[in-house]
């Protein structure tokens, strides 16, 4: 019954153009708050939002305020505005924060976050802020039905978050700066423990080290390339079933020849510069 009830409201709203107009522009606060009311509940929510914009002044303060200030926010939220919603949400949070809608309004306000995250190659800055709300959601209502969910999106920001740092790092070392690679991934190893780039991480820092020793000057070029072998020590022992470990294996081959061959070149050398 009400839907039929906001389909036919709706039918009157869109050839009622005119009268829209007249009281958004010059009707009383009274008229603003049934009309925006009336479309907020018909899901015209683009029409609404303008109305509740005029009244945020007149009713400040008011007891209509909380509810003016709550549709505001889901409306922002349904017209996908979600950098608007999660900022009305919060606003909301902080105005009322006894309100029977303050725990939906937390979620709503994290999930805005979440949805205004964009792609791990972009600046994170909705991440961080979507992964905070979530967090603070989990912690002030941890028996909501909604917290499985909010720790899969947090989960998901995670990972999101660790791909960002884990492309950087492997990015340093498709530019041969290998210096750099090895202690971005290492920063990687100590702040993601659980990650699931974890082994990628590890054999990136062992290719990394292995090509810095290989193209080191002499003097460097044994100690750097026994660094490497322990990085593969470190990576066999956690992953002894990878199937990165016939290439490593190989690699380490070709460790084992260089450094014997750096040893005979700094004795010649060594030798040499007796005579």
């Amino acid at each position: 019954m009400k839907k039929l009830v906001y389909i036919f409201l709706i039918a009157i709203l869109s050839v009622s153009c005119g009268e829209y107009q007249k009281v958004l522009n010059k009707g009383k606060n009274v008229d603003r708050y049934k009309m925006a009311e009336d479309l907020y509940k018909a899901g015209e929510y683009k029409k609404a939002i303008p109305l509740f914009e005029k009244l945020t002044g007149p009713y400040a303060g008011k007891p209509q305020m909380e509810r003016i200030q709550y549709m505001i926010a889901d409306s922002y939220y349904k017209t996908k505005d979600y950098s608007l919603s999660s900022y009305y949400y919060a606003k909301f949070i902080t105005n009322y924060p006894t309100s029977s809608k303050v725990e939906e309004a937390a979620f709503l306000s994290a999930h805005s976050y979440y949805m205004a995250s964009p792609e791990y190659s972009l600046d994170q800055k909705d991440t961080y802020k979507a992964m905070e709300a979530y967090q603070n959601y989990i912690n002030t209502y941890p028996k909501s039905e909604k917290v499985e969910e909010a720790n899969k999106y947090y989960k998901e920001l995670l990972t999101r978050l660790e791909k960002k740092d884990f492309e950087v790092a492997k990015q340093y070392f498709h530019t041969e700066y290998y210096n750099a690679a090895i202690a971005a991934f290492d920063i990687f190893n100590e702040e993601h423990l659980g990650s699931i780039y974890k082994e990628d991480a590890m054999y990136y820092t062992f290719r990394s080290s292995y090509e810095l020793g290989m193209h080191s000057v002499l003097s460097k070029k044994g100690q750097r390339l026994t660094d490497s072998k322990l990085e593969y020590e470190k990576f066999k022992k956690l992953y002894p079933e990878s199937n990165k470990l016939k290439e490593m294996d190989d690699l380490v081959v070709d460790i084992d020849r260089e450094i014997q061959r750096s040893k005979e070149n700094i004795v010649l050398i060594e030798s040499s510069d007796k005579k």
